[in-house]
């Protein structure tokens, strides 16, 4: 009789093909995955048989949500333009066009592709900037708002103004 298994995760080029897959085999294995925006995943923790009791530490929800606050703050910290986005979202859509528009690329981080974390990932935003939809933009390690915020900003001349201090601008030759 096989039995379903849980197979250690392999580095994907999508977010998306990067969740356990299953297969049939004898044993099974856990895998911790450790959340960041560039698909880091952990090693395996422990191998055991289904005839065996398998215990894992899980780690809390506060300090899992701590772990992706701190995660958001290095990531918005460590590149001049962040967007957490949607991929099916036209205010997301707009704000990566402007952004284009202007010689500008961001760090975008699409929410929807990112599976469960994505959700837990876009909670925590909403606790660090009052927002709770998308995008979500970042400028210079500061939040600057939405779509409707990025583009009157963008209107007033406020937002190359706002790159440049952020060195945000691409040479455009």
């Amino acid at each position: 009789m096989a039995v379903t298994a849980f197979n250690p995760l392999k580095l994907a080029s999508s977010p998306r093909d990067s969740f356990p897959s299953i297969s049939s085999s004898t044993s099974y294995s856990v895998s911790l995955i450790s959340f960041g925006f560039r698909n880091s995943v952990g090693s395996p923790l422990k191998k055991c048989s289904l005839k065996q009791t398998c215990s894992v530490r899980a780690m809390s929800s506060s300090s899992f949500e701590s772990g992706m606050e701190e995660s958001v703050k290095k990531t918005v910290a460590d590149n001049t333009v962040v967007v957490y986005s949607k991929t099916w979202c036209p205010y997301c859509s707009e704000v990566k066009t402007l952004f284009k528009r202007l010689g500008v690329q961001p760090l975008v981080v699409e929410l929807d592709e990112l599976g469960p974390q994505g959700t837990q990932l876009q909670k925590v935003l909403e606790t660090l900037t009052g927002q709770r939809t998308v995008p979500s933009v970042f400028v210079g390690g500061k939040h600057i708002g939405g779509c409707t915020d990025t583009v009157n900003l963008n209107r007033k001349g406020e937002l190359e103004l706002m790159l440049a201090e952020a060195n945000g601008k691409t040479d455009q030759t």
